[in-house]
């Protein structure tokens, strides 16, 4: 703040030079203020108040400057589940499966459409024979039509099938000669269409959809341990940034303190000229290191407020996680798990049901394809439309027709070939995907139970590295070891701290992985679950 101030050409104590500005404003300003009849001591609280005023601002800005968090693993995950770009991607993901799903849904209910033409003015030529003539002639027609019809339609999955229930009225006038008006309507009718090729697209549906609904709120919740992963490596990444910084800082002060000693025994004939330059360089590498330091914290501390959607200006000081669960996971349970929880096993479930339906396809097609429509309705006209509804008449249609191949020259048969081969490959390699699957369950299982045993291993080493370098430096001080044994301590204990950092992060690491592939919560015993309903509600 004090390069700013001065940056800005305000006295570098603000407190001084804002009570001498006020002094000169009060001599400036007396004798008026006091012909309209105020005290001195209304001025001096006057002064008071705005003094409070104004540091109680100038704090908040510092503070908005600067704002400093304290965070942890799991308030880390929790923020980047919630406010991240990447949770705002997966949501929505996961919406538009829900809303193909109810698509889906509702095309299995009845629906209801209407359509009407209001007006269809028509003024043109139709040829026509003249009887009296026994000629041709072409003759000016004038009409104006109107219609409207309701129409509900109910889909049969059970066979396949279309039923209808429909409403008609409709109106034609002649505009020229008498101008007659006539009116039809069809009360009511009610048919039936249906294939016979053996294909039912409705049944193969009601397989395929839900499991790929299922599948869609399977891979949300896996898109959350995703995310999850993706925020421990960002989190870590500023803790090493962190820690290296504080070592960077840490060894700058004793490379300076270090080469100080050793410049007074130069003097006295202690310390040989090469390990004073020893010294020396130690010095300038660690300002080195101490820069490149800064460098990285600024930019994993950049990455992880970005990430995070936060403010540029937010400092994060990561709280790294010092204990970790006792957990030791048996195999066989992770992959039941898998097997029940993992998208893609039903992944794998719906490419199956897929092949199956094309191949269903391909078969109807390659043979006898039928189809049948029956229609039954009341049907009337008149030219008055008080009477278009009396005494409706019966009509019918029945009609039956089929296609069959007689010469395609193997087209339809191929084509069956070529699907029974496809699902042929892709039951191959959903097989060998399975085992893939399988084996990367024990792998995973196996990689994370060991690696609690790193990380407590790893602990104890860092501390060990670090009792030698206090050890070692404080025998440097007093003169029983040289330069080169306090450097090679001294890059013990970074070594040691570095990898008992990249042990912590590669244990929860696995253990989000572990999540993410089975869907289970090892340390609360349960499976992963997602508020589906305030998802979409929002």
């Amino acid at each position: 703040m004090k390069k700013q101030i001065l940056n800005n050409n305000l006295p570098l104590n603000p407190l001084k030079g804002t009570l001498a500005t006020h002094k000169c404003l009060r001599r400036s300003h007396q004798k008026p203020l006091q012909g309209f009849g105020v005290k001195d001591s209304t001025l001096n609280r006057l002064h008071y108040l705005f003094l409070i005023i104004f540091f109680s601002g100038f704090i908040q800005i510092a503070n908005a400057q600067s704002e400093k968090l304290s965070l942890s693993l799991d308030e880390v995950v929790r923020i980047a589940s919630k406010s991240s770009l990447d949770a705002f991607r997966y949501k929505n993901m996961y919406l538009s499966s829900y809303w193909e799903y109810r698509y889906y849904k509702a095309d299995k209910l009845p629906s209801l459409s209407m359509s009407a033409t209001p007006l269809d003015f028509n003024h043109y030529r139709k040829r026509e024979y003249n009887f009296q003539t026994n000629e041709d002639q072409y003759v000016l027609r004038d009409y104006i039509n109107s219609d409207v019809a309701l129409k509900l339609n109910q889909n049969i999955g059970l066979t396949g099938g279309s039923l209808f229930l429909s409403s008609e009225l409709g109106m034609v006038k002649n505009m020229g000669g008498d101008q007659v008006t006539s009116y039809q309507a069809t009360p009511v009718s009610i048919g039936y269409s249906q294939s016979l090729n053996g294909y039912n697209a409705l049944r193969w549906q009601s397989k395929i959809e839900p499991v790929k609904y299922d599948k869609a709120k399977k891979t949300f919740i896996q898109s959350q341990e995703t995310l999850a992963m993706k925020s421990t490596a960002m989190f870590f990444d500023l803790v090493e940034a962190q820690i290296q910084l504080k070592i960077a800082q840490n060894n700058m002060s004793n490379a300076d303190t270090l080469y100080k000693i050793g410049k007074g025994r130069f003097q006295v004939g202690t310390v040989t000229q090469d390990e004073l330059l020893n010294l020396e360089l130690n010095q300038l590498n660690s300002q080195q290191a101490l820069n490149s330091a800064k460098l990285e914290v600024t930019r994993a501390q950049s990455g992880l407020n970005s990430y995070l959607m936060m403010d540029k200006k937010s400092q994060i000081d990561c709280k790294v996680p010092s204990e970790i669960p006792t957990l030791q996971i048996m195999a066989d349970h992770a992959l039941d798990l898998a097997l029940k929880n993992n998208p893609e096993i039903l992944d794998q479930q719906q490419q199956m049901l897929e092949q199956d339906q094309q191949v269903a396809q391909a078969r109807s097609e390659s043979g006898l394809n039928t189809t049948v429509f029956a229609m039954y309705g009341l049907n009337q006209s008149a030219e008055n439309f008080d009477r278009v509804y009396d005494q409706p008449d019966q009509s019918q249609r029945v009609q039956v027709g089929f296609n069959i191949p007689l010469v395609d020259w193997g087209r339809r048969k191929g084509k069956l070939m070529m699907a029974e081969s496809t699902r042929e490959v892709a039951n191959a390699r959903i097989k060998q995907s399975r085992i893939d699957f399988e084996q990367n369950i024990f792998q995973s299982v196996m990689e994370f139970n060991l690696q609690a045993e790193q990380v407590r291993n790893a602990a104890k080493a860092d501390t060990v590295a670090q009792k030698g370098y206090d050890v070692t430096f404080q025998r440097f001080l007093i003169g029983k070891v040289d330069v080169t044994k306090l450097n090679i301590a001294r890059t013990d204990r970074e070594s040691a701290r570095k990898a008992y950092i990249s042990a912590v992060k590669t244990y929860w690491s696995y253990y989000y992985q572990l999540r993410m592939l089975t869907l289970f919560d090892f340390i609360k015993n349960e499976d992963l679950t997602a508020e589906y309903d305030k998802i979409i509600q929002n």
